[in-house]
């Protein structure tokens, strides 16, 4: 599936002109990344007796749409870096990241044409799958807006945190898996068993990303360690380390995760708390079971190659280093 999907975005028409507008929409594509989200498309669409290579357009239209959204935030977080390489706005400037991003935007829904009567699917496949990746972008957008208003505020609680990843990186994982069984002609409990996949595994994967950036190897995941406490995130383990610190370490540390000005040293004491407050530990916990759950609802589906290979994903994903 990974050769498909590389030929595929390969294979994409970017035309070459303006090379100030398409070059930057090739160097994304080229940085590569995990090509999780069109993996899960011809996956799902495997899981449901389909041929995944007809899903090929759908898996790189998802595809298309989180670089989009990568390069959009990076402009939004002030990223200098992306996957260890410049971040556009930084190799560029942020007028050509906008704007690649922009056209990135729309290369993604020409993918989708694909899924016409002309081409040989039921009429409802093209709305159906239309239906779900306009809703994975709304939900998208309305998750990145819920983290930009956390950064000025203290009183986060764990519940509308998990709601905020399940709108910003969830949502796009359960669409992936949603559009393939679409595309494979899935009943509607084949659909729900993918979405709760699809929604489990992103929460527990953005959870694991929050642990990565406090206690990853920089080089490995490609940021700087403690970005997201420079950036004043609020993160599972932040907000748990807010909700069991007291006297001084709340008040430092809510002074910490408020300046955007703090240096090393208050970065390795966070971490330190992080550690102390046993929140590295739940957080590996929460990952553990999220993962548990995406793996209890695939149980659903009949042994395949494409169950097998989900299922070593999930293993991956649940061990992975970046």
């Amino acid at each position: 599936m990974s050769d498909l999907i590389e030929n595929g975005i390969k294979n994409l028409n970017i035309p070459e002109r303006p090379i100030s507008l398409y070059e930057p929409v090739r160097y994304t594509l080229n940085l590569g990344g995990k090509r999780l989200r069109p993996q899960l498309v011809l996956m799902g669409a495997g899981l449901c007796g389909g041929d995944p290579e007809k899903a090929l357009p759908a898996a790189l239209a998802v595809e298309l749409l989180h670089n989009f959204s990568l390069i959009h935030d990076d402009i939004m977080d002030k990223a200098d870096s992306r996957r260890g390489k410049p971040s556009v706005h930084t190799k560029w400037d942020e007028n050509t990241a906008i704007l690649s991003g922009d056209v990135m935007f729309t290369i993604a829904y020409e993918q989708l044409e694909y899924y016409a009567v002309q081409n040989g699917f039921p009429p409802e496949t093209l709305s159906t799958v239309f239906k779900i990746f306009n809703k994975s972008v709304k939900t998208i957008c309305e998750g990145q807006a819920l983290d930009m208003e956390f950064e000025t505020s203290l009183s986060v609680t764990l519940e509308e945190y998990i709601h905020m990843i399940s709108c910003k990186t969830a949502a796009l994982l359960e669409s992936s898996l949603l559009m393939g069984g679409v595309i494979a002609g899935a009943d509607e409990e084949a659909l729900q068993k993918l979405a709760t996949i699809g929604m489990e595994s992103g929460i527990g994967f953005q959870i694991q990303d929050d642990l990565l950036d406090a206690i990853g190897d920089p080089d490995k995941f490609g940021k700087r360690k403690g970005g997201d406490i420079y950036e004043g995130k609020k993160t599972f383990l932040s907000i748990l380390a807010l909700e069991r610190a007291e006297g001084d370490q709340k008040t430092k540390l809510s002074s910490i995760l408020q300046n955007p000005n703090c240096t090393e040293s208050d970065v390795a004491y966070v971490i330190e708390l992080f550690e102390q407050l046993g929140v590295i530990s739940d957080a590996q916990e929460a990952i553990k079971n999220r993962y548990i759950k995406g793996l209890h609802a695939l149980s659903f589906f009949n042994d395949s190659p494409y169950k097998s290979a989900l299922i070593n994903l999930l293993d991956k994903l649940t061990a992975r280093e970046y």
